[in-house]
């Protein structure tokens, strides 16, 4: 059912200023940049900033699955319960996410264009690191 880990989602109630930290941290610019999301590409994976998110639920991980509706109804008859209904999240992305029953937030994402580059680069390795 899981394919590996794609997203995890940081709440960023100051984009600007979480912007700018982590592009300073990364060495690299955003690759998807508008004031409701931003979005980096590190190897392949997806550190990003949600500006709606609350600093006291955390950060957000969202493990890639080939089919989110079948993975929610898996992890539901498994125990858990719905958080968050299957959403389009926009590019023909889907999302949703469960608690577990002992309290943890899984998050599920279906991305049709997700690939792994051959040789991700280091954290840091950007411009004048």
């Amino acid at each position: 059912m899981f394919l590996g880990l794609r997203t995890i989602m940081y709440p960023a109630p100051n984009l600007d200023a979480d912007k700018a930290w982590w592009t300073s941290v990364l060495g690299i610019e955003p690759y998807f940049d508008e004031p409701f999301y931003v979005g980096f590409n590190v190897g392949g994976y997806e550190p990003a900033l949600d500006p709606h998110a609350s600093p006291s639920d955390g950060a957000l991980t969202y493990w890639g699955v080939p089919d989110v509706d079948q993975a929610l109804e898996r992890l539901t008859a498994a125990g858990a319960t719905v958080r968050e209904a299957v959403q389009e999240v926009g590019g023909s992305i889907r999302a949703a996410s469960v608690v577990e029953p002992s309290g943890s937030v899984i998050g599920l994402l279906e991305n049709p264009h997700f690939a792994l580059p051959d040789s991700p680069p280091r954290i840091g390795d950007g411009p004048g690191r």
